[in-house]
């Protein structure tokens, strides 16, 4: 312990003096390198959002609203004159605002989840039917309890129960998925009822049961910080839901595309390809500069900024 005490020690005195020595040969500071020397996104944010940089870990929890003075409290610090220095306060406030809210976003994510579904919530029912309508738009529900919900791919006569372990967020980005691209949905929908490539009667999935299990998927990379060099890439400023629930699309859509890709011999592979298409998409979300274009024509795609 006394020589990883030490050993951290040298390091940080290291790199103590290799930030003093560059910012005496440069006349910038590490910040600035940072916001001069890469473009914007996500190879910007996430080296300004790294630990070692002391100074901004106070700033990267601060509301969106308070960015703007924080910057100039940091400027005003490093002794950095605004007016000769603009652009660094334009990059600054946006990479921030892509850290905070990003931060925003988890939280926001998070109480959807944990918000269990309520029959007795008019909203929550309401919802619900929507979606039935939007899948099958030609054939009326029967009842509330109905077997019929097997048609667009929960397990039960109550889709409730189905929303156990992602909550609301499940719903709501079935929902979203069902409205804003209505016939990548009903297409896949149809796959998954009547598989073209496969000779057999049985069903291929369960679209709404897939629905949630992607939920889930975007969850995980959401919280583990995956997701961040895709939303730093996509979202110019601030992160939201929307960005989140349009990536729901695309990874509905890729998963689909993987699936039959893969060619399982039946559902029970599902955890297998589910593990093997989280696997990929970790890889791609390493590359900095990766951004998960949506393959789909949402109304709102001018909230993707490449």
């Amino acid at each position: 312990s006394i020589i990883r005490f030490f050993a951290f020690l040298y390091c940080k005195c290291l790199w103590r003096g290799l930030k003093f020595v560059a910012r005496k040969f440069t006349g910038r500071c590490e910040l600035q390198r940072i916001c001069y020397n890469n473009k914007p996104g996500a190879r910007r944010t996430l080296k300004i959002g790294r630990p070692a940089l002391d100074l901004l870990q106070s700033a990267l929890s601060v509301h969106p609203d308070k960015v703007e003075k924080t910057i100039d409290d940091i400027m005003a610090l490093k002794k950095i004159n605004p007016d000769t220095n603009p652009q660094l306060g334009i990059s600054l406030q946006a990479s921030l605002l892509q850290i905070v809210g990003y931060r925003h976003l988890m939280a926001e994510v998070e109480k959807l989840r944990r918000e269990p579904y309520d029959c007795e919530n008019a909203e929550h029912e309401s919802m619900l039917m929507k979606l039935w309508k939007e899948l099958r738009p030609d054939t009326p529900l029967t009842g509330r309890i109905s077997k019929q919900w097997c048609e667009i791919g929960f397990q039960g006569n109550d889709p409730k129960t189905d929303f156990r372990g992602m909550g609301l967020l499940g719903l709501q980005n079935l929902l979203y998925f069902a409205e804003h691209d209505k016939a990548s949905a009903l297409q896949m929908l149809q796959d998954s009822l009547q598989p073209k490539h496969k000779a057999v009667s049985a069903s291929w999935y369960s679209f709404a049961i897939v629905g949630i299990n992607i939920t889930d998927l975007a969850h995980s990379l959401l919280v583990s910080g995956a997701l961040k060099t895709h939303l730093y890439n996509v979202a110019p400023e601030t992160p939201g839901l929307q960005h989140f629930q349009q990536t729901f699309c695309y990874l509905m859509q890729e998963f689909h595309r993987f699936w039959i890709h893969e060619d399982p011999s039946d559902i029970m592979e599902f955890n297998r390809v589910r593990s093997k298409f989280h696997r990929r998409i970790l890889r791609q979300l390493k590359n900095p500069d990766m951004a998960l274009c949506p393959h789909f024509a949402a109304s709102d795609l001018h909230l993707v900024n490449l």
